[in-house]
């Protein structure tokens, strides 16, 4: 049972935090039906995406073998069998559609996200994830998909400086990740994916701070839009950027200085100071929109 939990990966669903965006942002975070609807298609898109774990290590299950870390993940171990990971891929979209069809509203609309970034995803595991740019961009695209299917659940229509800030700070995420590859590569002479020979440092670190800087001009950009102003009432909301550019810089931090950004969720979940940057930005930002 361990191992199966293993191979799904339940610590990757805080990801799908993102699906609760929508409310947020739309001051309904104290509205029942919306925190309903907002916690349904949070699981719907969780089982989905556990669902893709399972096809992304089957798809690797030899590369992965072969790789000093991986190799002890559930199915390049062999603590489970192909067949049992198919079972369970089958299983975890099966209760993704269930709780779609459970949703009050538009549950038609959210399955059609939820399926497209389900298909898009088997197809990044398949081959479209061999492509340099085109790996990262489906990625931060997911993320996307995520605060869509939130608007959708919720019926809040999203600001297009939030769904476009939302590509660009998984995009630099992403691009983080991906220097973590190549420094492993130049380390071992080996490529820990087929596309990292597609990357450098340079690259690498160009990407990173074009994405980290107009992420944060989209997000400024999104605090002093007018229909923003307009539905919290308040026009102080930009002084909320001075945490965006904070968590950026620290994360940029751990990529060049610390060489820690391999994997964004335990970033979010280890260092103290990103926690308490993001703790203390939701906590600005709710205070301004709910109570100011």
């Amino acid at each position: 049972m361990k191992d199966l939990l293993r191979l799904i990966r339940p610590k990757q669903w805080i990801k799908n935090v993102l699906v609760f965006a929508p409310m947020f942002f739309a001051g309904s975070l104290f509205d029942i039906a919306d925190i309903k609807a907002s916690l349904i298609t949070f699981f719907a898109y969780s089982f989905a995406a556990s669902s893709i774990y399972c096809f992304n290590d089957i798809v690797d299950v030899e590369a992965d073998r072969r790789h000093p870390i991986k190799c002890h993940r559930p199915l390049a171990s062999g603590a489970v069998s192909l067949r049992e990971a198919y079972g369970l891929m089958a299983l975890m979209i099966l209760l993704s559609f269930l709780c779609v069809f459970t949703l009050p509203q538009d549950n038609l609309v959210i399955g059609g996200v939820i399926l497209f970034y389900w298909l898009l995803n088997l197809g990044y595991c398949a081959k479209l994830k061999q492509y340099a740019i085109l790996d990262v961009c489906i990625v931060a695209f997911g993320f996307v998909l995520r605060i869509l299917a939130g608007g959708f659940a919720t019926e809040v229509t999203l600001s297009r400086w939030l769904v476009l800030m939302t590509f660009l700070l998984m995009l630099f995420l992403s691009f983080a990740k991906r220097r973590d590859d190549v420094l492993r590569m130049n380390e071992t002479g080996e490529p820990p994916r087929k596309n990292t020979i597609r990357y450098n440092l340079t690259f690498i670190n160009q990407a990173i701070t074009i994405t980290a800087s107009v992420t944060l001009v989209c997000y400024i950009m999104y605090t002093v839009s007018p229909e923003v102003v307009q539905r919290f009432h308040t026009d102080n909301l930009y002084l909320t950027s001075i945490f965006v550019l904070i968590g950026l810089l620290r994360y940029i931090q751990l990529a060049v200085v610390d060489k820690k950004s391999g994997d964004p969720t335990k970033v979010v979940l280890s260092d103290h100071f990103t926690q308490l940057v993001l703790l203390g930005w939701g906590l600005t930002f709710l205070f301004m929109i709910y109570f100011f």
